[in-house]
């Protein structure tokens, strides 16, 4: 699964650094077109993923992961196959709405290995698995701007594809899903309605849903504009790869400190380490408004990336132990909705603050997020506590 991800990953990346260029060379448009439906073939992916995943993780539920993880890793590499001849910009939207409808493999992988990990390793384990995911986008955008330079937007379409459809094929080869549990899952089922009913009555649970949101917004606040500041700290020619250099920190610590939080999870609590987690990227995150040198800036992102590293290992892990395995799919589709949810709101807030009071002012909204976030927590794991002692 970790290879899977890995492709998976890679290649759902290798395809966003050039989809406005891919849409400037369908037709004579104007700047503000080809800017406005960037933005909408961009974000319609994450509109339909967010509609879809508690959709897949039910069907998870109920008829086993592995069949999810095909459908869902076949239908991912046929849209992007098709986008490489597709020749208008509504096309293209649309292979990028089915693409959001079919985005369920890597939730689906997390359900799929949460399931079959026994309690005490699942934070190490998931945070393994995440280092797959981790990689795989630290590199595909990488990767696929070269690709696009050397064979074109076509040709990268359809290798993109052919990797994803490898990644599918090892699922279908070597993974095996444990009938046992597959056995157990279907003597109890959930309607919709008992699975947010449980969701909505575990307070705690709820806060870490909430926290999924909270989390991506402020990530994804600042992503879109980090070229733009890297460029303010810096005159050099070689501004992309500076701009990539700054991305790539946070994803580089990410990867070193993943497995690390998901073990210390699994040895004090993932409520415990989740509290820890979003004061340190409040404190990493916020003194990125004060540099001076863009090389201050690569340093603190790197150490973002740290703390930031042990989020989604020890929210999934969480769930794990937080939801009943029949409904666990589901639970964790609607963790990945609300991700998705912020994946939108995240870019809209940022840009809409940029514009008016300058990017160092969305470092500051960013930090203060990751503490309202961390007070939410507190004061959930707070009432609970309370809750057990009556």
């Amino acid at each position: 699964m970790w290879i899977a991800n890995f492709l998976v990953a890679a290649s759902a990346t290798m395809v966003l650094p050039f989809l406005s260029l891919y849409i400037s060379t369908m037709g004579d448009f104007s700047e503000q077109y080809v800017q406005k439906w960037s933005g909408l073939v961009f974000g319609i992916t994450f509109l339909t993923a967010f509609l879809f995943s508690p959709v897949w993780g039910r069907f998870g539920d109920r008829f086993g992961y592995k069949p999810i993880l095909l459908i869902t890793g076949y239908g991912i590499a046929a849209s992007i196959f098709l986008m490489g001849f597709i020749q208008s910009v509504e096309g293209l939207f649309i292979l990028r709405m089915i693409t959001g409808i079919v985005t369920g493999f890597i939730p689906t992988s997390l359900a799929l290995i949460s399931s079959q990990t026994p309690k005490h390793i699942a934070g190490k384990t998931l945070g393994t698995l995440q280092m797959g995911t981790v990689t795989g986008g630290l590199l595909g955008p990488l990767i696929g701007g070269m690709m696009a330079d050397a064979f074109g937007f076509s040709y990268t379409f359809i290798i993109t594809a052919a990797a994803i459809t490898i990644a599918a094929t090892v699922v279908m080869i070597w993974i095996t899903e444990k009938k046992i549990t597959a056995d157990k899952k279907n003597r109890q089922t959930y309607s919709r309605k008992e699975v947010i009913r449980h969701i909505t009555g575990h307070r705690l649970l709820l806060t870490v849903m909430i926290l999924s949101f909270l989390v991506q917004v402020a990530n994804f606040s600042i992503q879109p504009l980090l070229a733009l500041y890297v460029g303010e700290l810096t005159s050099a020619a070689n501004l992309a790869f500076l701009a990539g250099l700054a991305f790539s920190a946070t994803g580089f610590g990410n990867l070193l400190a993943t497995r690390s939080w998901g073990r210390l999870g699994d040895a004090i609590g993932y409520e415990k380490v989740l509290t820890l987690l979003l004061i340190l990227s409040a404190l990493f995150i916020i003194p990125q408004a004060f540099v001076t040198e863009l090389w201050q800036l690569v340093v603190l992102r790197f150490l973002f990336g740290i703390a930031m590293g042990g989020i989604i290992p020890s929210v999934t892990a969480f769930i794990r132990n937080a939801a009943p395995v029949a409904m666990q799919g589901e639970v964790l589709g609607y963790n990945q909705s609300f991700r998705f949810l912020g994946n939108v709101v995240g870019p809209t807030v940022g840009g809409i603050l940029s514009g008016f009071i300058g990017i160092s002012s969305v470092f500051f909204v960013t930090g203060s997020l990751f503490l309202c976030a961390f007070g939410l927590l507190w004061w959930s794991r707070r009432q609970m506590v309370q809750f057990n002692e009556t």
